[in-house]
């Protein structure tokens, strides 16, 4: 399946609204050594760091939310407003 990082991360914004609502700020790499996606959350001084498996990538572009990433995201969200 072909995409660009840029339909990804807009495919990310879409299943996970919560980023956008809450002001946080993504930005999205592919390693090929991991061959993998890093995928970086930032909100003020906060950062989360994670990576995203291609296949995962795939099925989050086909609509198959990435549970892992979900998980990541719901935690970065608690941790930050634990931190305010």
């Amino acid at each position: 399946m072909a995409y660009t990082i840029e339909t990804l991360k807009e495919k990310i914004f879409e299943m996970y609204p919560e980023i956008k609502e809450r002001g946080i700020s993504m930005s999205i790499e592919f390693d090929s050594n991991k061959a993998a996606y890093v995928i970086k959350f930032k909100k003020d001084d906060n950062e989360l760091t994670t990576h995203l498996e291609k296949k995962d990538a795939d099925d989050c572009m086909n609509n198959i939310k990435c549970i892992y990433l979900g998980v990541q995201i719901e935690q970065f969200i608690k941790n930050f407003e634990l931190h305010k």
